[in-house]
Formats: C-alpha cells, sequence, structure tokens
C-alpha cells in the first residue's frame, strides 16, 4: 500500500512539473529605475511563488521587452509578448502615453494586461464603456492620476495649509498626458477649498534651464511651488532650484526623486524637497518590510513604487489563477475583478473600472521629504509620519 502511495505521489508531481509553465511579459523601459524595478520586481515574485510550488502544480515563467518610453516600440514589444512569445498576461506600462498606444494591441490579443505605472484615468476609462472589448485591462500597481490628485490636494491642505499655515501655492508640471488629466482638477480642487493658487503652468519635458520657471515662481508670491512631473529632468530641476537658494520650498508628485540614488545623484541638492511615494521602509502592511528586505539583499538597492507595483502584480495574478482554478482568461478576470488581498503598500481592492481603490486601510499617498544625509522621512499623512518637516537650509 506504501509503495502504490509512493507511485502515485510520484506520478503526480511528474504531471506537475510535465505542465507548461504559466508565462508572464514583462513590458517596461529598462532604461530607468522605474523600468528595471518592474523586471526585478516582478522576478523577485517569480522567484518566490516558484519556490513553493508555483501555481496550481505550474511554475511561472517570465519573459521581458523593453518598451522604452516610445510608444511605437512599446507597440512593438506588445506584439513580442502576446503574437511572438504567446504570453498569459502581461505585468508593466509606466508611461501613459504609451500605454495608451498599447492599449488596442492588448485588446485585440485578448491578453490580461495589469498596469503598474501608468497613472492616465484613460487607461481604464473604456472598461466601463465597452466591458466585453476592454475587460483585460486592469491598474493593480499605481493609483490613476485623479487620486493623485486628491492625495496632492490633502497634502496640501491637511498639512503645507492645516499644520504649516501656507496659502499661496505655484502649480508646475511637465507637458505630458497624465499631468493634463490632472493639473486642471487640482487648480479648481484647492481654490474650491479656499487655497490661492498665483501660478499654474506647464513646461516641456525636455527643459534644461528652469530658471525663467524658478524666477517667475519666486515672483509670483507663492509660499511653495508644487511640482508634477515623471519623465522631465528632476536633477537639473533640483540642482538649479538649490543653486538659486529660491526662497520657495517646493514637492509634490516627482517620479525621479523616488530613485534611492537620488540625493547622491544631485550632490544633495534635492534637500528639503517632499516627494510622493506609494512605498518607503514603514510598515505599511505585513508585506512592506520582508519585501523591502528580500529586494534589497537580492538587487543591492531600495526598491521605487514600480518594483514592489510588479511584485504585487505577479502576486495577484497568482492568486486569481489559483482562486479562479485554472488559468482561463475569462476565469482570471472575473476572479482579479473581486480580488481582496495584503499588498506592499497596503491593501489591493480593484473598482468597477478595474482601477486601484484608494483609500483608508487601502492605498494611500505618501509624502517623503528628503533630509540630511539622504534620510527619507514620511511627513504626510499624519498617521504615517515618521519625523518633522525641514525648511531649506536659507529659509530657516
Amino acid at each position: 500500500m506504501g509503495a502504490l502511495a509512493t507511485t502515485a505521489l510520484i506520478s503526480t508531481f511528474a504531471q506537475a512539473q510535465a505542465q507548461p509553465a504559466i508565462k508572464i511579459g514583462i513590458n517596461a523601459p529598462i532604461q530607468v529605475q522605474a523600468g528595471r524595478d518592474i523586471r526585478d520586481g516582478a522576478q523577485l515574485a517569480v522567484d518566490e511563488i516558484n519556490a513553493k510550488g508555483g501555481v496550481l502544480g505550474r511554475q511561472l515563467s517570465m519573459v521581458v521587452a523593453d518598451e522604452t518610453e516610445d510608444p511605437e516600440k512599446g507597440i512593438s514589444a506588445i506584439k513580442k509578448l502576446t503574437a511572438d512569445e504567446k504570453v498569459d498576461v502581461l505585468i508593466g506600462g509606466y508611461t501613459s502615453g504609451v500605454t495608451l498606444a498599447q492599449l488596442p494591441h492588448i485588446t485585440r490579443a485578448k491578453t490580461i494586461a495589469l498596469t503598474v505605472g501608468a497613472a492616465s484615468p484613460a487607461i481604464t476609462a473604456k472598461v466601463k464603456q465597452n466591458y466585453d472589448a476592454n475587460k483585460y485591462i486592469f491598474r493593480t500597481g499605481v493609483l490613476n492620476s485623479l487620486h493623485l490628485a486628491n492625495g496632492l490636494l490633502g497634502y496640501m491642505t491637511g498639512f503645507l495649509h492645516g499644520e504649516l499655515g501656507m496659502k499661496k501655492f505655484a502649480i508646475v508640471g511637465e507637458s505630458a498626458k497624465w499631468v493634463q488629466d490632472l493639473l486642471p482638477y487640482l487648480k479648481k480642487s484647492a481654490q474650491d477649498k479656499g487655497l490661492d493658487i498665483v501660478m499654474a503652468e506647464t513646461f516641456d519635458t525636455g527643459t534644461t534651464n528652469f530658471s525663467p520657471l524658478l524666477s517667475k515662481v519666486k515672483n509670483s508670491g507663492a509660499e511653495y511651488m508644487v511640482v508634477i512631473l515623471s519623465h522631465a529632468s528632476s536633477d537639473i530641476l533640483a540642482k538649479q532650484w538649490y543653486d538659486a537658494r529660491v526662497p520657495v520650498p517646493y514637492g509634490g508628485i516627482d517620479v525621479k526623486s523616488q530613485d534611492t540614488d537620488f540625493f547622491e545623484r544631485v550632490g544633495g541638492k534635492s534637500i528639503s524637497e517632499v516627494a510622493f511615494n506609494f512605498i518607503v521602509r514603514a510598515p505599511l502592511s505585513e508585506r512592506t518590510l520582508p519585501f523591502f528586505e528580500a529586494f534589497e539583499k537580492r538587487y543591492k538597492r531600495e526598491p521605487v513604487y514600480t518594483g514592489s507595483g510588479a511584485y504585487d502584480s505577479v502576486y495577484a495574478y497568482a492568486d486569481a489563477v489559483t482562486r479562479a482554478g485554472k488559468a482561463d482568461t475569462d476565469a482570471v478576470i472575473k476572479a482579479l475583478e473581486t480580488i481582496d488581498m495584503p499588498m506592499t503598500t497596503g491593501r489591493m481592492q480593484l473598482d468597477e473600472s478595474h482601477d486601484l481603490k484608494a483609500g483608508a486601510g487601502l492605498v494611500n499617498l505618501l509624502f517623503v521629504q528628503w533630509q540630511e544625509g539622504g534620510k527619507r522621512v514620511i511627513v504626510w499623512p499624519k498617521e504615517a509620519r515618521t519625523g518633522d518637516y525641514v525648511k531649506p537650509q536659507w529659509m530657516k
């Protein structure tokens, strides 16, 4: 009887091993840290899941296509992954313009796509408009622009105004699709809250001389410069702001200033800047610190939000396949729609547009300040605060 049981067990194991791997396609701009972290965060999750036996007895495999930050190359990356590699799911996407260009090709291929970086609401808007055609699209690793605007509004009203007493603001953002969605809403909402928006304008993503813009901000009478940028040069902005000793502190949504080497890269000139983040070394959920430790141990650097988003998305897909009992696309879509699981940045639940939900107990924006020596301190929201806000050295 023991021999028969052993034989049956070996046969079952052999059958599981013989099953083809579930293939994950990673589309990311590998030339920037946000893209490399998508790849590396996903690989970390794949290896952890495989070490525990995989999903329904099947191993996960991963193939990467560099979408750069160019729509045409992004489309080529999607075609490679869906047509040539025949992946079961896509995880990635950093730039809204690239992701929007990819959508028709993703839906035509009928491949589930979990977006972890692109923030434009237009990406998931079509899910409600035409569910059958667009049900494959999900945003699982980042909040959309309107959530970002509300988080930024909370920082302005609750912290900058409510705690520091500031009332006059200049809002400056790069000329990109996601900012075009966000800036008008933020400006109107801030004015409705009684804040004085003395300046609101965009600049070209290729700007290398911010002196005219910084002079305009200085002369506007603003007490704080709210920035909204992802693709423009955060490095140049920080250096020119610091060198000019602009008497206006700044912060907001500055994606490249989230890079773990940013403070060192700009020679410490980002000191006092506050940048939104989704993940820092803090107990945001039971998964946050273990993820940080595992990522740092393997890659010798701290992750940015796209790394945690990709990591969480691999786990979300694995969870959905497990609950569906199979990797069938329609079954997995239905399982994803009801997902409720801890993630590195809080808790994952999705709304009817397949968008990551924000709010208490879910995912929230953190506003993190660069301080002396490259230390990062959460200053808002209050319940997550890990240190006190400091002014620029020349304003003390």
